[in-house]
């Protein structure tokens, strides 16, 4: 099985060949291949690669699925005293790619 960590968005993801998951928004349009190159470990059954901080020629090729926001996270301001309050709503935009191969 071979599995690799790559990094996107400003966060780490531990990857296999078929994996769906939902990633920070990636500038492509939908059904675009995407390669990540960024990648910090790939292992197999036998040997294990770690990248100091990256791999050279290795990359995650990926397709994008969809593209969506998550739920809504309520938060509020509040200031004490002034009577002054804020309820303010967010959602963060995200990418769905699926794996479709590891090249090392």
């Amino acid at each position: 099985m071979n599995l690799a960590v790559i990094k996107t968005g400003g966060k780490q993801y531990v990857v296999t060949a078929g994996q769906k998951l939902k990633v920070e928004k990636l500038p492509a349009a939908e059904k675009d291949k995407i390669d990540f190159t960024e990648v910090l470990l790939v292992a197999d059954d036998k040997n294990v690669k770690i990248g100091q901080p990256f791999l050279t020629g290795t990359k995650v090729t990926a397709t994008v699925l969809t593209h969506g926001k998550s739920k809504k996270v309520t938060g509020y301001h509040y200031k004490p005293k002034t009577r002054n309050k804020k309820k303010f709503g967010h959602r963060q935009p995200f990418s769905e790619v699926e794996i479709l191969k590891i090249t090392a």
